[in-house]
């Protein structure tokens, strides 16, 4: 029974300091983040971005950055308070942990590269949170967070990689500022090509002025080239501008419009065949 008094009466004398401390902890919390965005929010101009997404996306990756950042430092501080306030003497501790501090840097490098990278990643401005990017030509996926240490991505199939930003050695943005549609496609040798030339022009053309797709569409599709003589098809590349992320959409719907006309105009889009001659 004395042992639970004990205990009841140490923690009726401290609930109330380590409360207040886990408060003001919540509340420096909240005011920081409130303040970190005010800050980004007004250190960042607009007239540097050509449109609001760019700016957004610029914004919340630094936010989410520097929260986690200072979120880190505020319920640190709250700890080791806590601690002192339980009268555990915190002064050996931060001993400790500088002297583990300088061990751990020199067995740590990687850690060091990884929040180098990210540090630089940030500043340059390689790539945002909600961008569409592929990382060492291995994986790919919409970028979901970007700390100092770390990049996460999710995929086509859901799935989350994190991956150090130390080991980025090639980082493609597929949706900086514009995107693409590179069109490969075969079409039968005895194609009219330059009936073939204004019709696929004549796709591209009604595509950007179509209602549900002239916002996404910057330059309208449009034939560029004979690209190869393969050995059943005439190469053909098609090229246009759209808004980013859009690029895949825009490339199936122009695809879907494409056969539609061909089969109309008769236009043959050859596929391998096998053909096989019986001995008799």
């Amino acid at each position: 029974m004395l042992m639970i008094d004990t205990i009841i009466n140490f923690l009726k004398s401290h609930v109330f300091s380590i409360g207040l401390i886990i408060a003001l902890a919540m509340i420096a919390h909240n005011f920081a983040m409130t303040a970190v965005r005010k800050v980004i929010d007004k250190s960042l101009r607009s007239e540097k971005y050509k449109n609001k997404r760019e700016e957004v996306q610029r914004k919340d990756t630094l936010i989410s950055t520097l929260n986690a950042a200072v979120r880190g430092i505020i319920w640190v501080i709250a700890f080791l308070l806590i601690l002192s306030e339980l009268g555990i003497d915190i002064a050996p501790l931060l001993a400790g942990a500088g002297i583990a501090g300088v061990a751990l840097g020199f067995g740590a490098q990687s850690m060091v590269e990884d929040f180098l990278s990210g540090f630089f990643i940030l500043v340059e401005n390689h790539y945002r949170v909600g961008d569409v990017v592929e990382i060492n030509k291995e994986v790919s996926g919409v970028v979901e967070e970007i700390t100092l240490r770390e990049t996460v991505l999710r995929d086509l199939d859901g799935m989350v990689h994190h991956i150090s930003n130390g080991e980025i050695k090639i980082a493609t943005n597929m949706t900086m500022e514009f995107a693409n549609v590179n069109l490969d496609m075969g079409v039968g040798y005895s194609t009219d090509i330059e009936k073939l030339e204004k019709l696929v022009n004549k796709i591209g053309e009604d595509m950007q002025n179509d209602e549900e797709w002239k916002d996404d569409i910057i330059e309208a599709p449009t034939f560029m080239r004979v690209d190869d003589f393969a050995d059943s098809a005439i190469m053909i590349k098609i090229v246009g501008k759209t808004q980013p992320m859009q690029q895949w959409r825009v490339t199936g719907e122009l695809r879907k419009r494409l056969k539609i006309a061909f089969d109309k105009q008769g236009i043959e889009i050859p596929f391998p065949q096998l053909v096989v001659h019986q001995k008799k």
